[in-house]
């Protein structure tokens, strides 16, 4: 079996939408699988006394941040376009997503929301936007968007965001490793395939 490195990831983070635009690539030329791990970073940044981004409490951090993005999506050869609110409120593109992996669509959808939200400035709390991002996937929306509403899809979630606590994740998108091992940051993403690849069981 290939060795697997967990992505986790928040649709309001800016970072996890570069991420989430290459991950696929490296992981193959990496010969490393992949578990896409929605989960929710407000829980995380509650229990550290914010009641935002670092990147709002920060304003320098923030313009940084928006610099930074920019430069990066634009050597890499994707849009990128801030939202005029941030963070969005990622819930219902989570619960989404974990509804469309059991048609095994989880990362097309997540990749189209991020198209949406980060390479178009678009509101992805909006139920138009997440339709078209649904269709974008293949999907039936309206099938999906019943499943996202069942209470096993809402507990998961919740139990994504427990476990990305218990594990000490505090940002996204973070990556871990069988081992436990975590890293953070879209720049510590080869890191952790390569630590993944070279600690697999042979």
């Amino acid at each position: 079996m290939k060795p697997t490195v967990v992505f986790w990831y928040e649709f309001a983070s800016t970072y996890s939408y570069l991420s989430a635009m290459r991950i696929d690539e490296a992981a193959a030329s990496a010969d490393v699988a992949v578990e896409w791990k929605p989960f929710l970073l407000g829980p995380i940044f509650r229990a550290q006394g914010w009641e935002t981004s670092p990147f709002n409490i920060y304003p320098a951090k923030g313009r940084y941040m928006i610099r930074d993005i920019s430069r990066m999506a634009s050597a890499r050869g994707i849009p990128f376009q801030m939202p005029p609110k941030f963070p969005t409120n990622g819930l219902k593109a989570a619960r989404l997503t974990i509804a469309a992996r059991s048609q095994g669509a989880d990362a097309a959808f997540s990749r189209a929301v991020y198209a949406a939200h980060f390479g178009k400035g678009l509101d992805i709390a909006d139920d138009d936007v997440l339709t078209d991002c649904l269709t974008t996937a293949g999907l039936d929306a309206d099938e999906v968007r019943l499943l996202s509403v069942d209470a096993a899809v809402k507990a998961e979630l919740r139990a994504n965001t427990e476990e990305a606590a218990a594990l000490g994740i505090f940002g996204a998108p973070s990556f871990t490793t069988p081992d436990g091992e975590v890293f953070w940051g879209d720049d510590r993403l080869e890191q952790a395939l390569d630590w993944a690849r070279k600690r697999a069981p042979n």
